[in-house]
């Protein structure tokens, strides 16, 4: 197993006022999305490109789902 797969769910916070949403796992900070292609190399980067983001269990979305992105 990839040691840098978060053993913990990834959360997609609501988008600040810029329309950045905020990417973690548990406390490890993951980076600052701004539309759904930076969330896919987020989550490659921890190991987790072959998921259904709209489908998995394995992302916590706040403040919207997948479909909520604010462009600035």
């Amino acid at each position: 197993m990839d040691a840098h797969v978060p053993q913990t769910t990834v959360t997609v916070h609501p988008p600040d006022p810029d329309g950045a949403r905020r990417v973690t796992a548990g406390e490890r900070r993951l980076g600052v999305a701004h539309r759904i292609e930076d969330l896919v190399k987020f989550l490659r980067h921890v190991g987790l490109d072959d998921i259904e983001i709209e489908e998995t269990d394995l992302i916590d979305w706040r403040g919207g789902g997948p479909e909520t992105w604010d462009e600035p």
